[in-house]
């Protein structure tokens, strides 16, 4: 459903509360923020053959047909799946997924901003608040509209043939398993990540860990100096506020 426009209105009234606090550059190009050293792990290709992506827990929310992409598009094509990685530390945590982008142009972003569906309400967003989207089962998925619909039908399928079954428990796990057998670096040994080509199609879905585990996350668009849309990110971890914080605390 496209944005009405009076919502709109309110959207260009509204963006610069819209703006990511931090930026996300950073999480790509630095080696370490907050004292937390940091890496990035290209995990294949994110397939977008219609620019229309919608972000989402691929085992709680994904599976839904209703589940509407953002209002803005991004160029259509296959686009590398990067990880900001905050790497293991001496005290025994895990490596934690900061952030996860895909870059559709060889170009800076110069801006940050949250990437909405089109009917939020923005008059109630107060400073430091996103609106994002939820993560139930630790996961998080950059996903076109016309993987969505493949996503859904394989699901459909996939319950009709095993009537009972768990979807992660029964088909997923052995793949992640897997992958951290192929890759082993900055995954738990179930996994922590998998590019998953839809079966059936030729189309490449990432599917990759949540940061911290089940919450709320924010996604940006990235735009260049000409207003453009360059990239998307989708932020899991504020590191200077979630580490600075750690740092307090002790």
């Amino acid at each position: 459903m496209a944005p009405t426009n009076e919502w709109l209105s309110q959207w260009e009234q509204k963006r610069e509360k819209l703006k990511c606090p931090v930026d996300l550059n950073n999480y790509f190009t630095s080696t370490e923020i907050a004292g937390k050293q940091l890496a990035v792990m290209d995990i294949g290709p994110c397939s977008v053959p219609t620019g229309q992506i919608l972000v989402r827990d691929p085992l709680c929310y994904l599976a839904n047909r209703e589940e509407q992409p953002y209002f803005q598009t991004a160029p259509a094509g296959s686009y590398r799946t990067e990880v900001s990685v905050v790497k293991p530390d001496e005290d025994g945590d895990c490596a934690r997924y900061a952030a996860v982008r895909l870059k559709f142009a060889d170009v800076p972003a110069v801006r940050f901003e949250e990437a909405l569906i089109g009917h939020e309400d923005i008059s109630s967003l107060g400073d430091e608040e996103f609106f994002g989207f939820n993560v139930d089962a630790g996961l998080g998925s950059i996903c076109d509209k016309r993987l969505h619909q493949a996503f859904c039908d394989f699901v459909d399928q996939w319950y009709k043939e095993h009537p009972g079954a768990n979807l992660y428990d029964d088909y997923f796990a052995a793949l992640f398993a897997e992958s951290f057998r192929q890759h082993p670096e900055y995954q738990r040994s179930g996994g922590d990540w998998l590019n998953w080509q839809i079966p059936g199609t030729k189309y490449h879905l990432p599917i990759f860990q949540s940061g911290f585990g089940d919450g709320a996350y924010p996604v940006y668009w990235g735009y260049d100096e000409a207003g453009e849309i360059c990239q998307i990110v989708v932020q899991f971890i504020d590191i200077e506020l979630a580490y600075n914080e750690e740092d307090e605390e002790d």
